[in-house]
């Protein structure tokens, strides 16, 4: 007999504290799995660039100075100027007049150039720092007219490294879940996109719910847990082909996979034994170890960056909080103390610091905490917010929330300063991964 959808998504809302991840499925239809950019607040402290539009650009398919700017402006980190605030559009570093550019409080300017070759296209383009008057990059970069997309990414994440000294995370990918249908009668999608929501590609679907999409460290598998067959189990699944194994269906929960850094191992929480706890399977042969053992609730674990310990969310203290096992000592030492829910915990990739949702007077928000200090601070303004996924560069936490009822996928600065939207044409969107650096 056929789960029903209502009683499955029950199921794993328990397991994961109401993180209200699974509100997303009682959703209208989605009519395009591609993602829209909305800034929703930008950073005071953002510094002016000038991109300029690249010299034959106009025959291009792909606006590619502009898809700089974009993923320029949404990092936080950049305040660009308006195309029809500039008095000149140069397209060298020898056309550049910096006194103009210094009186429009431009700091840097990016110029650059097009032209058509018999495979595609060339693009050169030169980053100059204004105040000081000098170069500093001049790159040249081949892209087909399906790649162009790809290509401005490579050269937003080099103007971004360049300015900031910070890895670019522009040419990265976002997976995430999607839903259409109501009631009992809802279609399940897994999706992958670049970082600004383009280009997405539909990797999975299914009539069942589809739950915690997680990327492999080299960012070619996805991990994922799926009810297809009538009680959750963890699939992973090679992205580029669509081959796909199980690696668990055991009775009980079957949830929350994440893979080790090392992508040899995924931890998991598995109730077989009894309550629900920490897992770990070694991908070779598949064998199990059990990390956690009380009486109470053990969930979501996510690696440190080094792979000595990890986090998960636990409720042996009456209510849920983050703690930390270290493998070596298999001591679990609880870290969060703010509030009386903390949960769906997430590393930096400094590992410095750690990112959850947060209950506050105001809902359900995400948050860090440095581990040095035990300081907590709240990022997001929404109240119903869930998933919190990293940036790989560390600069940007990406997350679930809803929008006029509708769930939408959204990002903040670590520093909450800047945030922007990523909404779906219609219906919900939630349960985003941010891949590794490809």
């Amino acid at each position: 007999m056929k789960t029903s959808k209502s009683t499955a998504l029950l199921y794993p809302a328990c397991l994961l504290y109401g993180t209200l991840m699974l509100v997303m499925l009682l959703c209208s239809s989605v009519a395009s799995a591609n993602l829209t950019i909305e800034i929703t607040r930008g950073s005071d402290s953002a510094l002016p660039i000038g991109v300029v539009p690249f010299k034959g650009g106009d025959g291009m398919p792909e606006d590619v100075a502009q898809i700089v700017q974009d993923d320029l402006e949404r990092s936080g980190y950049f305040d660009p100027l308006a195309r029809e605030s500039m008095f000149a559009r140069p397209h060298s570093a020898d056309d550049v007049a910096y006194g103009e550019w210094r009186s429009l409080d431009v700091r840097y300017l990016l110029v650059g150039r097009s032209q058509k070759t018999a495979d595609g296209y060339q693009i050169e383009y030169d980053l100059l720092d204004v105040s000081g008057a000098r170069p500093m990059l001049l790159e040249r970069i081949s892209a087909s007219g399906n790649s162009l997309r790809g290509a401005a990414h490579r050269i937003s994440d080099a103007v971004f490294e360049a300015i900031t000294d910070i890895r670019g995370a522009f040419s990265t990918r976002i997976a995430y879940v999607t839903a259409q249908g109501v009631g009992d009668n809802i279609d399940y999608g897994l999706y992958v996109a670049d970082a600004d929501g383009h280009n997405s590609q539909q990797v999975l679907t299914s009539d069942e719910p589809i739950l915690s999409p997680a990327w492999s460290p080299d960012g070619q598998k996805l991990a994922y847990v799926s009810f297809e067959s009538e009680r959750p189990a963890i699939y992973v699944q090679q992205v580029a082909s669509g081959q796909r194994v199980k690696l668990t269906d055991f009775e009980g929960i079957n949830g929350a996979p994440a893979w080790s850094p090392d992508g040899r191992k995924l931890a998991m929480s598995l109730s077989k034994d009894g309550q629900p706890e920490i897992y770990v399977m070694n991908l070779a042969d598949r064998g199990i170890q059990r990390l956690t053992n009380n009486s109470s609730i053990d969930t979501e674990p996510s690696w440190a960056p080094d792979g000595g310990s990890l986090l998960f969310t636990s409720d042996r203290s009456g209510g849920p909080q983050l703690y930390r096992y270290t493998l070596g000592s298999g001591n679990a030492e609880r870290l969060t103390f703010t509030g009386k829910y903390n949960a769906r915990g997430r590393f930096s990739p400094d590992g410095e610091q750690i990112f959850m949702v947060h209950r506050s007077k105001n809902g359900y928000q995400v948050a860090r905490q440095a581990l040095d200090s035990g300081r907590l601070v709240v990022l997001s303004e929404s109240t119903h917010d869930e998933s919190p996924s990293i940036a790989p560069n560390g600069t940007m936490v990406l997350f679930a929330t809803q929008q006029g009822g509708q769930g939408v996928l959204s990002a903040v600065s670590v520093d909450g300063r800047s945030s922007f939207r990523l909404p779906a044409a219609q219906g919900d969107v939630r349960e985003p991964a941010w891949s590794p650096f490809l």
